[in-house]
């Protein structure tokens, strides 16, 4: 007969609180990998990054997976190490003790996913207009946009929370067109329908040089590459981490990097690089011009529309989370921490997150050309400058002695990662001053906010502002 004590201790944490339930085998972590990484970037941004490099447009998304992967062997030696599901802000706590510090992360977490989702709400206004053949304009996308993330905040404030097999739908959708871009491809040029010589020239701005034109686009193709980092914050619900959790990031993030470098292969070789540099709708132009006489090219934006409504909803759960999250630790106003008596989900956090969104949306699209690369440009550049703290943490962490089993990363990783992620952050790597205006006021926001906390505390008589458990963060589902 079964000891209940068992049965008791796998189901209870070290306070003697519930214990979240370990249900993620490897084949589901890797379905929740792949499906967090493919979407808006691939699918919204390949003719922008053709439009830096010309033809060569698989080697930015090449060099982001690298960068990516390198980054990937730090977090699996924090979560290996520390298997919580709190992520970069629990691991800069531990790292440097900064309470500042740890909260300044932690926002620029939240607003890379606002920034995300609100390139998510773009690119499904360019689908739905291109599906349904309107000609909307740039007035009628953000207006259809607005829609679009208002829509999201009311299925946020239902309560809808992250479903793995809801994930499992969703990546199989998402996979599905990137797969027939690809088989379109390839139908193409192995008829000599294609111009594969296009595929290994550089065609800069006449103001970059190579190595800049291709830094400048990596900055943006990096955008494609993220989501590998949320599944950290599914360590407390996956079945023995510190055994299957490197081998299946590293396999889903290869499998992410090969679809994207095909795609990109695909993309050039039959559409002239202007093309797609002007189109918000890149792959649907690769799907005609492969495919001229069949009707699969109508099909696809709307595959677009399901991917990336997906990872609007996705960011926008997590956003609100943090924000909640923070409130609880009172290092945000308590407002921001309210939840709604019927529904149980953060509604004046969702609010917030939304008007965030909605701002962002509107003054980009009126005082840019090019929102949607704006937006994952800047998306890129929040989470860049967290992965350059990851690194870093990685190589002080050290001193902390691992349990049995951890992963440890060749030291020589981090240091590159550190490096390459900063450098990648910085105005050397040719990123657009827009891309800095965006970021630097959404965290000039997280301080103005940590500073009216301080003085709503010390009149509340609250002791000092600090986050004592960043771990404790909620970043997925419903408030429960």
């Amino acid at each position: 007969m079964a000891d209940p004590r068992a049965s008791t201790a796998q189901d209870t944490d070290s306070q003697g609180e519930p214990a979240l339930r370990r249900v993620m085998g490897p084949k589901l972590l890797l379905l929740f990998i792949v499906g967090d990484i493919l979407g808006t970037g691939v699918y919204a941004l390949t003719g922008v990054v053709a439009g830096e490099v010309g033809g060569a447009a698989w080697v930015p998304f090449l060099v982001a997976f690298i960068v990516a992967t390198i980054t990937a062997f730090s977090y699996l030696e924090l979560v290996t190490k520390y298997p919580q599901a709190a992520g970069a802000a629990l691991y800069t706590h531990k790292a440097f003790g900064i309470h500042f510090v740890t909260f300044l992360v932690a926002f620029i977490v939240m607003s890379s996913g606002i920034t995300s989702a609100s390139t998510a709400s773009r690119a499904f206004a360019s689908n739905l207009s291109l599906g349904f053949g309107l000609d909307l304009g740039n007035g009628g996308i953000v207006v259809v946009a607005l829609g679009f993330m208002l829509l999201i905040a009311a299925v946020n404030f239902r309560g809808v929370g992250e479903s793995v097999k809801a994930n499992v739908v969703l990546t199989l959708v998402e996979l599905s067109g990137l797969l027939l871009v690809i088989m379109v491809g390839l139908f193409a040029i192995f008829g000599g329908d294609a111009d594969f010589s296009r595929v290994i020239a550089f065609d800069t701005p006449e103001d970059k040089n190579v190595f800049l034109a291709v830094t400048t686009a990596t900055s943006l193709a990096f955008f494609a590459m993220v989501g590998f980092e949320d599944s950290v914050n599914m360590a407390e619900e996956t079945k023995d981490p510190a055994r299957i959790f490197p081998k299946i990031m590293l396999t889903g993030l290869t499998i992410t990097g090969i679809i994207y470098v095909l795609v990109s292969i695909a993309a050039v070789a039959l559409v002239p690089v202007g093309e797609l540099a002007e189109s918000a709708t890149p792959l649907t132009l690769v799907v005609e011009a492969g495919a001229p006489n069949l009707p699969i090219s109508d099909i696809l934006p709307f595959i677009s529309m399901f991917a990336v409504a997906n990872s609007a909803l996705i960011n926008m759960l997590m956003a609100s989370r943090l924000i909640y999250g923070m409130a609880k630790q009172r290092v945000l106003p308590p407002l921001l921490g309210k939840v709604h008596p019927g529904r149980r989900t953060p509604w004046v956090a969702i609010i917030f997150t939304t008007t965030l969104a909605f701002a962002l949306i509107v003054y980009v699209s009126f005082a840019n050309e090019n929102a949607v690369a704006v937006l994952g440009g800047t998306t890129a550049l929040l989470l860049l400058a967290v992965f350059a703290v990851v690194n870093i943490a990685v190589l002080i962490l050290r001193k902390d002695p691992p349990p049995d089993g951890a992963f440890r990363a060749p030291s020589a990783l981090p240091i590159l990662g550190a490096f390459f992620c900063l450098y990648l952050v910085t105005p050397l790597s040719g990123r657009p001053q827009a891309q800095y205006l965006v970021a630097g006021a959404l965290v000039l926001l997280g301080i103005v906010l940590w500073v009216i906390t301080i003085i709503i505390n010390n009149r509340l008589g609250i002791r000092p502002t600090r986050l004592s458990d960043p771990e404790h963060f909620s970043t997925r589902g419903p408030v429960n």
